[in-house]
């Protein structure tokens, strides 16, 4: 009698094998019993070894396979606890829980609002696809909800549900972020981005469009427009279609926004790409009741040349600046239109970082060059070399790609039409670009705000959430999509805020980084108990929690 191993499909199985003689005394094998999994920690096989070591008063020899510890004591895998912990807190507290009554019409047979808590705080945990999601959570411990439940169609369902409930949902968060705000609205910022989009089908009522990027490239995308206050505090939402610049319908966002909350003052917030200084005569014409449209504009990259004069006078200041610059100067598009503020901030790290990339890129690309160069005048001479023969024409191509690949075109410029490879620096055009590194270029008609309140706004209400690239292709998945970043948007700013009340230096995503290193264990004993713990929490999480305002984890809360 033996052991025998034997495998089905990933799975090893041990048996006890007899082996005997038939009636013609041939040898031949019987299973007896199949013992049971080799790879199950603490199955039956470790059982019956476990006995046959003791029957023998032999003592169990620790091997590379079994567990370093005393026989029967397991340990799981350690799970993140500390952000999500934070965030399921500052969730409850801000009144977030009452979504699971919107959701109840939908009468699913699990938790939603725990899968929509799950999906917002993926977004600011670990923000990947929903997919992705399932992933995130064998590595996360969230209170209430148990990871093996939760599958990718129960998420679909959940986004179904939301966005069925999305104007009920949009009223809760008014009525909850209502005591944060100013009850005045006295200001108020839209702000306009675009989503990038995957995917080629086309579905009814189709949102993703092709439109200009904040890249300044066509792509498919969505438009996101986010209300938020002079702080940052999101208060609502709107997603439109990605090809949607028409001052018709600018216009009617706009007149929503007003006509949804008693603002005094809505400043217009718009990136590269969108809506730039490429369309501000549009702008001009809009009206926002009875006073013009105010915005802040970025100044796209590819317009920067415009402003070489304007600056030129700036520039011996920055170059001698150690830390961050700002000013203004009057502009004006074009002689007839009216002067507008041109609020410029220079960053000298950012300036040296930019300068030494683009040399980096640059060297890099004349060496290939250069090589290339070398190789034909080799060939001309009738020296051989190794490879493929090499011909002008093809370098020729082959360097322009690579500048374009680069973008460095209006740097280096290759001669397509002379019959040898050359190029030249335009030395020009690299002085403008070292003369734009580091800098941030806004165009505002606001009157009463001064350069740094303008540069900080444009920064400040940015939104940090990472929201692109989207994957879903229906338009309610979209917006459902819209609305789960735009409520982990809201606990970002408000952990942003609190933070910068106590005085504290974390942004919300180190604070989240920090507060992750504090992590559940589980230890199961060989009487079937079960010990569940926490690690040791840090004197620099605990100042988290209390900046937070937030209730520190205990075991109470397992």
């Amino acid at each position: 009698m033996f052991v025998k191993l034997t495998r089905s499909g990933p799975r090893r199985y041990v048996q006890l094998v007899e082996s005997y003689r038939d009636d013609s005394g041939r040898p031949r094998q019987r299973t007896i019993a199949t013992i049971g999994r080799l790879d199950e920690t603490g199955g039956a096989v470790d059982s019956l070894l476990s006995g046959l070591l003791r029957a023998t008063g032999r003592e169990t020899q620790a091997g590379p396979a079994q567990a370093p510890s005393s026989p029967g004591i397991r340990f799981d895998s350690s799970l993140a606890y500390g952000d999500v912990f934070a965030l399921d807190s500052l969730w409850h507290e801000l009144g977030f829980g009452e979504i699971a009554q919107l959701l109840r019409s939908a009468k699913l047979s699990f938790d939603a609002e725990a899968l929509v808590r799950a999906m917002v705080f993926n977004r600011l945990c670990d923000a990947t696809s929903k997919l992705g999601l399932l992933r995130w959570l064998q590595t996360a411990w969230l209170p209430g909800i148990d990871a093996a439940e939760v599958t990718h169609q129960r998420l679909l369902r959940t986004m179904d549900a939301l966005q069925a409930q999305a104007d009920a949902v949009a009223a809760l968060v008014s009525r909850l972020l209502r005591p944060l705000i100013d009850q005045r609205l006295s200001v108020v910022f839209y702000d306009l981005t675009t989503i990038r989009a995957e995917g080629l089908s086309e579905q009814p009522g189709e949102l993703r469009r092709f439109g200009l990027a904040k890249e300044g490239v066509i792509a498919r995308q969505c438009l996101l427009g986010v209300v938020q206050t002079a702080e940052g505090l999101p208060i609502a939402h709107r997603v439109w279609g990605g090809n949607v610049t028409e001052t018709s319908t600018l216009s009617e966002a706009i007149a929503e926004v007003t006509r949804n909350y008693p603002v005094q003052r809505l400043i217009l917030v718009a990136d590269r790409g969108l809506l730039s200084v490429d369309n501000l005569a549009m702008l001009d014409a809009l009206q926002v009741g009875a006073r013009p449209l105010e915005y802040i504009v970025a100044v796209p990259g590819r317009r920067y040349a415009e402003f070489v004069e304007v600056l030129a006078d700036v520039q011996p200041g920055c170059l001698a600046a150690t830390a961050e610059v700002m000013g203004e100067v009057p502009w004006s598009p074009t002689q007839e239109a009216s002067v507008k503020r041109l609020v410029w901030a220079h960053d000298p790290q950012r300036a040296t970082e930019q300068s030494a990339q683009r040399q980096s890129r640059l060297e890099e690309l004349l060496q290939h060059a250069e090589a290339k160069v070398a190789k034909l005048d080799a060939q001309d001479a009738g020296r051989s070399a190794r490879g493929r023969k090499l011909s002008d024409a093809g370098a020729k191509a082959r360097l322009y790609h690579e500048v374009l690949e680069a973008r460095l075109s209006r740097i280096v410029e290759v001669d397509l039409k002379h019959d040898r490879l050359s190029w030249q620096i335009n030395e020009a055009n690299l002085a403008q670009a070292r003369l734009m590194d580091g800098k941030l270029l806004l165009v505002t008609n606001v009157a009463d705000l001064t350069p740094a309140d303008i540069e900080r706004g444009f920064h400040v209400l940015k939104s940090e959430i990472e929201i692109a690239p989207m994957f879903h292709r229906l338009p309610d998945r979209i917006r459902a999509h819209a609305l789960i970043c735009f409520i982990a948007l809201v606990l970002h700013r408000v952990m942003r805020l609190r933070l910068k009340a106590a005085g504290h230096k974390a942004s919300p995503e180190r604070a989240l980084e920090l507060l992750r290193q504090l992590q559940r264990h589980r230890i199961h004993l060989a009487d079937d108990q079960t010990v569940t713990g926490l690690s040791t929490l840090t004197a620099e999480q605990a100042q988290l929690f209390s900046s937070l305002k937030l209730p520190r984890p205990t075991t109470k809360n397992f």
